[in-house]
């Protein structure tokens, strides 16, 4: 029985804030009775044009039944959402659940047909693509798997709406009317749509924060001092191009300017002529919501908040900074913190000093993203002294407290920035590691992503944070972002000394090392580190201690020259001469034109002890050539591009190639480990332009394990009752379940995956019984949870050869370890000899589907010494499972072992992933041990755990988050 749809709960969940094309944002929420007026209000601002195509007549006003219909929803078989700015509709869409013959029709009928409305000044900024994202995530919530919509074929746009989507649809011309009928199951293309219109819209909104044409600083200080008034001073000082103005309510009445910096002055936002595209806000907490209203009310595109008082002061300041944002996002505006340090742009139309950094930086090739204002100080800060020159910034963010822009925003500016080569983050938190990881791989396949991880080990967010947190342990996430191409370093100094490396030189081709300079000691080290860190360095070249720049020139010539090398590290210590550091660098930079002129460069790096002015030297611009940083406009996409800091020359260019910076290290260690992340991004880039493929298997019942799964989900018998929060027509959520043994075998055999059967042995007569169905010789083992695993504790007899040996076995476990209901034990056939492993697979709602490898026992358990990659797992990730752990060599012949049949390994992890990846209810698989033999393996236990699939982010509707 149907209950009366104003009984329905509102399905809070479905509300959503979304990022539009130009940069806006916009709040999408469930139609309620209570938006008569809006809807009223709404439709009376849509022209006429636009109310013809929405309902093919004439229909200047609603009519109260109207109002009554499109207000009133089930939120099941008829539901409308509103795209709302403020208190008021921007656009609409409904749908309505039709039968076969476009009849109203309830469950299961699995077809609706859906309609738009757009206000036209909002048309063309992707609200109805939005509405679309989202009204298709609700419909198939509710059982809809198809939409019908019927177009006039002058409705160019919704057509275009319904036809860019990516979705398989069918089109048909009746009666003057264009009908589109399309499968709402997300595909490939729809996938590749939606994210790249997220791309779009999110690198937008961050771009109208970044190039701003005016700023306002709310909250400048009356008197010199202050957050407020060093923000302005740090704008006007460092030439942001466009108005500036001061805004204070404290300012005397009749005030127009602020001196001495003599900047126009107003005591609110609302008194100012012109845009306003950027505010800043520099006010006490407990007055920001009143200026966000001031700012929303005037157009302000978005907000940098230096106030403190919120997440990272208690609950209170919680719920404060999430008013926060639901004020800002309310009137479309984004915001960078609260408790930011500011945000700055380099670039020579802009010059952006939003922050409390006392100058612009040098402009460069580097962005800088961080959540953590001391991190940025030190951060600034370090560049400025070390690479002053040789690696300056684009842009840089400190978020602060991150409740709306974030890493995340970052990643899809910087994709195609073409003033950023480089990009640097210092992350305290992940609040969406699954996208982060999806938008990192895209990004670090034109341009290296390294990332510096804090709170690593403190297992939540840092104070002021209010994101998810999540169980996955520091390995597993340094092994997804490095599957991702994310070099993750692990101090802030690296971070500086890895950035200066990529954004000045080319990537390097392999991992062959030449050393060359004038101390063999320092060779040595060199040389030393270059193992270490997993390089494949050449002998030292040892060019004595009377070398002069000349032969250091010379010597470093030949090895660029060299096919034998791939990247040279030059050494150098103090000489006793007239020699100056400026010769020198002259000299090593010269040796590196030379090289790229003849298209053979390769990265260099320098290891310098106590040469005062070397380092700078090194770094200085070269005065014959143009600083790229300032006038290059980007990369001319037609022109192929060498990599970060790489250089080209064209054919037949006689003009002298301009001598590289280059980046300079005081320990040798620092220099090599750079160079060590260079050489694996680079390969791993390689690696992208090829990646691996799932393998299809003929033998996989995907349909079967399918319907297994809905059999053994299946929830208990309905109550008499429903919950008030389940609609009638909703069936009931099923829950967790850990399979049987019996169960989970027949389940993984679905996916050509045998697991060895053990058969249950309650008394010594069950054990022999057992024994002699499978055959001997046989193992008997517990399976009690304590012991489980633990063969270093005596609860296994393996090569059980007769009834004798057996019988005799199953006294001493029983007479060492307990009774035999407590040990639970089994019988099962023996394996052939080989090294014992684990294969697991789990879903974290975070980071999604995981699979991990390892060997069982003390190396996995005790030693942390596992592999993990993200699913679906390709050949080429499975391939890298094995051969990625520290005991890998036990599986390849150690020592004059027989190597063991890593091929089928390989399928196993494959065939276990396709599993998980076909069915998201498969949130746990655990095999171990997986004994790998000479030839073929063997899965002696099994575990799997359904339960209903969590909410799959990255194939919903695009949304910004909510914490």
């Amino acid at each position: 029985m149907r209950l009366p749809s104003d009984t329905h709960a509102y399905p809070a969940h479905w509300e959503a804030d979304v990022v539009l094309r130009d940069g806006g944002t916009a709040r999408i929420r469930p139609i309620t009775a209570d938006d008569a007026g809006r809807l009223v209000s709404f439709y009376e601002r849509v022209s006429d044009e636009s109310k013809y195509y929405r309902f093919f007549a004439p229909y200047p006003r609603l009519s109260d039944r109207d109002v009554h219909r499109f207000t009133h929803h089930d939120y099941v078989d008829r539901v409308g959402l509103a795209a709302t700015i403020g208190d008021e509709f921007i656009a609409t869409v409904r749908y309505d659940r039709i039968d076969g013959g476009g009849l109203p029709a309830t469950g299961p009928a699995d077809e609706a047909e859906v309609a738009f409305l757009v206000q036209d000044a909002h048309q063309g900024r992707g609200v109805a693509s939005a509405l679309l994202e989202h009204i298709a995530a609700v419909a198939r919530e509710r059982g809809i798997r198809r939409f019908a919509a019927e177009v006039l074929p002058a409705n160019t746009k919704m057509i275009k709406v319904f036809t860019d989507a990516g979705y398989t649809q069918k089109r048909s011309f009746e009666d003057g009317v264009v009908r589109l009928e399309f499968d709402l199951e997300p595909t490939d293309r729809s996938l590749a749509v939606m994210r790249a219109r997220e791309q779009r819209a999110e690198a937008r909104s961050v771009h109208r924060l970044l190039a701003p044409g005016s700023v306002a600083v709310i909250g400048t200080g009356r008197a010199p001092g202050g957050v407020g008034r060093a923000m302005l001073r740090n704008l006007l000082d460092d030439g942001f191009t466009g108005p500036l103005y001061a805004v204070n309510r404290a300012f005397p009445q009749g005030q127009e300017r602020l001196d001495p910096e003599g900047v126009p002055a107003r005591r609110s936002i609302r008194e100012i002529d012109g845009p306003v595209d950027l505010a800043v806000v520099a006010v006490p907490a407990d007055q920001v919501p009143s200026v966000i209203a001031d700012c929303g009310e005037h157009g302000v595109q978005g907000l940098v908040v230096v106030s403190a008082g919120y997440a990272e002061s208690g609950p209170e300041g919680r719920d404060r900074q999430r008013e926060l944002v639901r004020q800002a996002r309310t009137h479309g505006m984004r915001i960078i913190g609260p408790n930011a340090f500011g945000i700055i742009n380099t670039a020579d139309g802009v010059r952006l000093n939003a922050s409390l950094s006392p100058r612009l930086p040098a402009p460069g090739r580097l962005g800088l993203f961080t959540q953590s204002g001391a991190i940025g100080i030190a951060l600034l800060s370090g560049l400025d002294r070390r690479g002053a020159g040789i690696a300056g910034v684009s842009t840089f963010i400190s978020a602060g407290n991150r409740a709306d822009l974030s890493g995340n925003d970052l990643l899809q500016y910087w994709y195609d920035d073409p003033r950023t080569d480089v990009a640097l983050m210092y992350l305290e938190s992940i609040g969406n590691p699954r996208k982060f990881t999806r938008l990192a791989k895209r990004t670090a396949q034109v341009k290296p992503v390294v990332v510096v991880k804090g709170a690593r080990h403190s297992g939540s967010a840092p104070t002021g944070h209010a994101v998810p947190t999540t169980g996955i342990p520091d390995a597993t996430v340094s092994a997804l972002l490095r599957q991702a191409g994310v070099i993750r370093v692990g101090t802030i100094t690296e971070l500086v000394d890895v950035g200066l490396l990529l954004s000045s030189q080319p990537l390097p081709e392999g991992p062959r090392v030449a050393i060359l300079g004038n101390s063999d000691s320092l060779g040595l080290l060199t040389y030393d580190a270059c193992l270490t860190d997993g390089l494949r360095p050449l002998p030292p070249r040892d060019l004595t201690t009377a070398a002069t720049p000349d032969d250091f020139r010379h010597a470093l010539a030949q090895v660029l020259t060299d096919d034998a090398c791939d990247a040279v590290v030059v050494t150098a210590i103090p000489w006793v001469g007239d020699a100056a550091a400026a010769e020198l660098a002259g000299a090593v930079r010269g040796a590196a034109a030379e090289a790229a002129a003849r298209r053979a460069a390769k990265p260099v790096a320098v290891v310098h002890l106590e040469i005062p002015g070397l380092a700078e030297a090194l770094a200085a611009p070269d005065p014959a050539a143009p600083d790229p940083a300032v006038s290059d406009p980007g990369p001319d996409p037609a022109v192929p591009d060498p990599g970060p800091g790489g250089a080209d020359a064209g054919d037949g260019d006689d003009t002298p190639f301009p001598a590289p910076r280059i980046p300079a290290y005081p320990a040798a260690e620092r220099a090599v480990r750079a160079l060590a992340e260079a050489v694996g991004y680079a390969r791993w880039r390689r690696q992208a332009e090829e990646p691996g493929r799932v393998p299809e298997y003929e033998d996989i019942d995907e349909a079967g394990a399918a319907a297994d799964i809905d059999v053994l989900l299946a929830p208990a018998e309905e109550p008499s009752e429903l919950p008030p929060e389940r609609p009638s027509n909703v069936p009931p959520a099923p829950h967790p379940v850990t399979l049987s043994a019996p169960d989970a075998q027949r389940l993984l055999a679905r996916y050509g995956v045998s697991v060895l059967p053990a058969l249950p042995a309650p008394d010594p007569d069950a054990a022999v019984r057992a024994a002699t169905r499978l055959g001997f010789p046989v193992a008997l083992k517990t399976t009690a949870p304590h012991l489980r695993h633990r063969a270093d504790l005596g609860g296994v007899r393996l090569d059980l050869g007769g009834e004798a040996e057996l019988r005799r076995a199953y006294a001493e476990l029983t007479g060492y370890l307990g009774a035999p209901e407590e040990l639970r034990l089994v019988v099962q056939r023996m394996a052939p000899r080989g090294v014992d492993t684990v294969v697991r697979a789990a879903i974290d709602p975070a980071a999604g589907a995981v699979l991990s490898f390892g060997l069982a026992g003390a190396p996995s358990e005790l030693l942390g010494d596992t592999a993990h990659r993200l699913v679906p797992a390709t050949d080429r990730d499975a391939a890298e499972l094995v051969r990625s752990i520290r005991t890998a060599p036990l599986l390849f012949g150690w020592r004059g072992a027989r190597p063991v049949d890593t091929a089928a390994l390989e399928e196993l992890l494959l065939r276990v992933s396709r599993m998980v990846d076909d069915h998201p209810e498969v949130v746990a698989v655990d095999l171990e041990p997986v004994v790998v033999a000479p030839r073929g393996l063997s899965v002696l236990g099994a575990a799997v755990r359904l339960a209903p699939p969590p909410p799959r982010t990255d194939l919903g509707p695009r949304h910004l988050p909510s914490y």
